[in-house]
């Protein structure tokens, strides 16, 4: 569907104490199609998550005061949840990752540095909503192109899948508030979100491999083993038509002159996960279904 500006959207829903069985030891360590590069990038996606959520929160919530749209206002609130939730289950996610030797507890402390620390003393309110409404464009960007590609998901395990196609329909229904925040409140002009977004293109992948690097290391690959994993996996990811080519047109929209979050498309699958789930309230049913409806 193609959506425009004009609010006329999804509801941004919390969805509160659903089950993904991550504590079940059958689940497999290389969980996507049994190939370790692949796992680990969204593995090392999960380890920022629980901090930048929090940090998504935090820089919206710093201009909560000066919103008086009633329904921007709500929107925050609805954002502030879900945002809370998918802290929560990739916590537990994460606690899983902790077991298999990854230190989790190191890739949280530096996050809390950069994110809490550095950005509060060097970066203006403006500046952590600009990044904040960058990364919520990314990751939008990700979770819609994932989900409607059938191939990338096809042979992962149906847990781990039903946990990030959860995460990515709450992302769609929230995508815009932070870039509402951004410009009706905080009136941060498009140079600003423009710059904004070329740094975290630049730091979110270098920050990503950085974890990647160290979980291989972790699983006992050596140098040339892992020289040959991120050979592939480059591949993998900017081959014609791999993971990251389709989503182009996605990402250079945001630095458009009138871009607004609802006028790129969605996902055509939303809805088969939101009937789903409705229907069974089984966040793993619903899963399968947004996975089986893909294209």
């Amino acid at each position: 569907m193609t959506m425009t500006a004009s609010h006329d959207h999804a509801p941004i829903v919390p969805r509160e104490h659903l089950d993904f069985d991550l504590d079940n030891p059958d689940i497999p360590k290389y969980w996507m199609s049994g190939d370790p590069f692949k796992t680990r990038f969204f593995d090392a996606m999960s380890t920022l998550f629980p901090q930048g959520e929090r940090f998504f929160i935090t820089s919206v919530r710093e201009f909560r005061d000066q919103i008086t749209d009633p329904k921007l206002l709500q929107e925050v609130k609805d954002f502030t949840r879900q945002e809370a939730q998918h802290s929560m289950v990739h916590r537990q996610y994460n606690d899983r990752l902790k077991r298999q030797g990854v230190d989790i507890d190191a890739i949280t402390e530096s996050l809390e540095e950069d994110l809490f620390r550095h950005a509060q003393q060097h970066l203006t309110p403006q500046q952590r909503l600009a990044i904040t409404a960058a990364l919520e464009h990314l990751t939008s960007m990700m979770c819609t192109c994932f989900f409607e590609r059938k191939e990338l998901l096809e042979t992962s395990d149906p847990r781990v899948r039903a946990m990030y196609a959860w995460h990515a329909v709450e992302e769609v229904e929230h995508k815009a508030v932070a870039f509402d925040v951004l410009e009706q409140v905080a009136k941060v002009p498009r140079w600003r979100r423009n710059l904004s977004m070329v740094l975290v293109t630049i730091g979110f992948p270098l920050t990503v491999a950085r974890i990647m690097h160290g979980m291989f290391k972790v699983d006992g690959f050596n140098f040339w083993q892992r020289l040959g994993l991120w050979a592939k996996g480059l591949w993998w990811f900017y081959k014609p038509g791999g993971l990251f080519g389709p989503t182009l047109g996605y990402y250079a929209a945001y630095y458009k002159k009138g871009f607004h979050p609802w006028k790129v498309k969605e996902m055509p699958s939303y809805g088969t996960w939101l009937q789903v789930f409705n229907r069974t309230g089984d966040p793993i049913k619903a899963g399968n279904a947004l996975h089986a409806a893909g294209q």
